[in-house]
């Protein structure tokens, strides 16, 4: 392992905050886990959330024997000209810069990525697509994001969203073959993959097929015991998803596609998505093998330090 710059000495925190949770991971300076804890996200209370992470941080410090930079995951989008964040699913930081808000908060080095990048990150580094060249990490849960990764690095791109395939359109044809019109997005768009390959994109199939609107894995074990329509649901699902990561792959092209988030433990995704994908995609160009992540929903704080890693010891050493 790299010889980490002095600000690393010690070791670091890796934050990932989540709409439902914010967890914390503290690693020692050859990234040994020395601590982790997971609180409520105050999602609404800017004051009460800034007290949530600070408290996770000086727990961890304790753990860590001293100050420790941090790097921390944030859902959603921060405008590259503004520094505001756009970000649903917790929205006391949307609309505010969320950056300065943390480094005023806990008053040391920090670097602050995308959620669903430093999962990408994490599964890149030591995950189930370490050692490849490159790959795409595939969040499925309430809504869909990513990142792409080469060589264990996160490739962020110029705004920094490299990977946000959930904000692609879903063809009209596509949609048209299944009577499917274009939903409403809450980026303001309309007909967003996510809003039909996401979990709950998933369960408005069920509902527009006539069911009602059951979760995913409940759907998945109907129709393993024979239910029509939930199999009915689970065919329009893999083709649509099949579509969505045909595209990353004429896109990004990567060695492998790892999955994340709640559908990401559906079994028969990674027994009948290649296939799906291999049919949407032009003669002659294969699909990539399709991986469960190795660190589950623990891989977001990982990434998130191991993001903190990859720009400090890139300053360190340009």
């Amino acid at each position: 392992m790299t010889t980490p710059p002095d600000s690393l000495a010690r070791g670091c925190h890796g934050i990932d905050i989540g709409g439902t949770k914010i967890e914390i991971v503290s690693y020692d300076a050859a990234m040994r886990e020395a601590y982790r804890e997971r609180v409520a996200t105050p999602g609404h209370d800017i004051a009460a959330f800034s007290r949530a992470v600070h408290t996770l941080v000086r727990n961890g410090d304790a753990a860590l024997g001293g100050r420790a930079p941090a790097g921390i995951g944030l859902p959603g989008i921060t405008d590259t000209f503004s520094g505001r964040q756009l970000s649903t699913n917790v929205p006391a930081l949307n609309g505010r810069q969320a950056r300065q808000l943390l480094q005023h908060t806990l008053g040391r080095p920090i670097v602050v990525g995308n959620d669903c990048q430093c999962f990408a990150l994490c599964e890149a580094a030591g995950g189930a697509a370490d050692g490849l060249p490159t790959m795409f990490g595939a969040i499925l849960g309430t809504g869909a994001g990513g990142g792409y990764c080469a060589d264990g690095k996160l490739m962020r791109g110029l705004n920094g969203i490299a990977g946000e395939w959930g904000h692609w359109s879903m063809p009209a044809a596509l949609l048209a073959h299944y009577g499917l019109a274009p939903i409403d997005c809450p980026c303001g768009k309309a007909g967003c993959t996510e809003r039909y390959v996401s979990g709950p994109g998933m369960a408005a199939l069920h509902r527009h097929g006539g069911g009602d609107g059951a979760e995913p894995m409940a759907l998945a074990a109907r129709a393993n015991a024979g239910d029509v329509l939930a199999a009915r649901t689970l065919d329009v699902h893999l083709d649509l998803l099949g579509h969505a990561l045909a595209n990353i792959v004429l896109a990004f092209d990567p060695h492998a596609i790892v999955l994340g988030g709640g559908l990401s433990n559906l079994p028969h995704l990674y027994a009948r998505l290649p296939d799906a994908v291999q049919r949407h995609l032009l003669r002659g160009i294969q699909a990539p093998p399709i991986l469960p992540p190795r660190f589950g929903d623990a891989g977001g704080a990982r990434g998130a330090a191991l993001l903190l890693r990859q720009q400090l010891n890139a300053t360190a050493h340009p």
